[in-house]
């Protein structure tokens, strides 16, 4: 089948290369010229393992392409997704949906034939009604089936989620769209990947709705750290041990410095501005969103508890910028609270990353960036452990220790354990690890 992705940011590169794997001609539409020209040179502006070799391969053998053209790739298409920014509206919260609309008002204007189109970006309940009422309104003769189809990809695994999806959720009702849809997805259908049919306003909510609960089960955990850490039990062991239960599972049990990225925190946030003005509020998701807010800055007051009370004029190393490994993605990272926060208190920071450090630049400007682990540790009196990258999971401490100021380690992924840091003669510091790492 024939697809015009417009967007080609993270969702919609990553879903429009993968349609294109699957044997559909997929057509990737941006408004920024630039951005495409890259992309039709093979530069992926992203960081997401696999992805340049898949784009590439389907763009060799004439599956993929790139334009700025939308409405030439509407008219050609048989299913147009929208797959644009929702960015967090500045001042109250809500998702801003001026992209979403924008391009409807677009597909309006082009579609030509009977189209499905397919709301791809995150967004909030009610979204396809108002797509759908744009449309029509635009051009009352527009043949068009509005259905919803969140995405579930993880940054550094996306293109396996999209691959090999726990689930496919479609909103639609219309026989004639899920005919299509059910087209689009059958590689994964014959796979038996779940494809699942509900209301358009359902399968809004349902995203919503996954993100803010694994955003209260990491929040969860993390304040059963903090109590781990009162009464001197062990949060791993903890999280072990209630998810080892399949009714609670073992995923997003791990303690750390707060949730982040460019799903979890908008995505919270949207849900409750929504909840609030339909009259029903969600307290569970309001007071998850506020924990998660205050815990990035007390891990930066663990650090300077771990400095002996004061980081003025210390140098601190910060090892890990993204918000997640495999990631180039610093949005809401807990690194950009923490930093500040250290600064706030006179610190010195210092900081390296294994592919966040050109978003860094502009975003830290006042840190000094180093070309290795080692590199940044040269006369701190602490290094932090922030973003677990791979990389990290085997450092030399004996090395570390010879060129540290003073050799202490905050690891707050406790990723390290306590024992083996210590007996190279480091202090260390760990998030819910009782007496132990404390």
């Amino acid at each position: 089948m024939r697809i015009a992705m417009i967007g080609a940011g993270y969702v919609g590169l990553v879903s429009g290369v993968c349609f294109a794997d699957f044997g559909h001609d997929v057509v990737c539409v941006d408004n920024v010229a630039e951005k495409i020209d890259a992309l039709r040179k093979g530069e992926i502006p992203i960081y997401e393992p696999g992805l340049q070799e898949l784009a590439a391969s389907n763009s060799a053998a004439g599956r993929l392409n790139f334009s700025t053209d939308v409405e030439a790739a509407v008219a050609w298409a048989d299913a147009v997704f929208i797959a644009v920014g929702t960015p967090s509206r500045r001042g109250d919260g809500h998702a801003d949906l001026t992209y979403v609309y924008a391009v409807a008002r677009q597909i309006a204007t082009a579609v030509d034939g009977y189209t499905v189109v397919v709301t791809k970006s995150t967004v909030p309940v009610g979204t396809g009604d108002e797509v759908e009422r744009i449309i029509r309104e635009t051009n009352p003769d527009a043949d068009v089936s509005v259905v919803s189809n969140p995405e579930f990809l993880r940054e550094g695994a996306a293109i396996g989620d999209f691959k090999r999806p726990d689930r496919i959720v479609v909103g639609t009702e219309d026989p004639r769209a899920i005919a299509v849809m059910t087209e689009l997805y059958r590689p994964l259908h014959l796979n038996e990947g779940p494809l699942f049919f509900c209301e358009r306003r359902t399968s809004e909510l349902i995203k919503y709705a996954a993100n803010a609960f694994l955003a209260m089960k990491i929040t969860f955990i993390n304040e059963i750290a903090d109590l781990c850490e009162s009464l001197g039990a062990d949060v791993q062991k903890v999280a072990r041990g209630i998810g080892y239960d399949k009714r609670i599972g073992d995923k997003f049990l791990h303690a750390g410095p707060g949730y982040g990225g460019s799903c979890f925190p908008k995505d919270t946030l949207a849900l409750v501005k929504t909840a609030c003005d339909a009259e029903s509020p969600v307290r569970l998701i309001e007071t998850t969103v506020a924990i998660n807010d205050n815990r990035k800055r007390a891990m930066a007051r663990k650090v300077i508890a771990a400095c002996g009370g004061s980081v003025r004029d210390k140098r601190i190393a910060v090892l890990g910028l993204t918000f997640k490994p495999n990631t180039d993605d610093l949005r809401e990272a807990p690194s950009l609270t923490i930093i500040q926060a250290l600064q706030d208190h006179g610190a010195r920071v210092a900081a390296f990353d294994p592919e966040g450090m050109k978003a860094a630049e502009q975003l830290l400007p006042s840190v000094e960036f180093g070309s290795d682990p080692y590199a940044i540790a040269a006369g701190a009196e602490a290094l932090v452990l922030v973003t677990e990258w791979d990389e990290f999971r085997a450092l030399d401490f004996r090395r570390l220790h010879a060129t540290m100021a003073s050799p202490i380690l905050v690891d707050l992924r406790n990723v390290y354990p306590p024992q083996e840091v210590r007996r190279h003669g480091f202090k260390y510091v760990g998030v819910g690890r009782g007496s132990d790492g404390n």
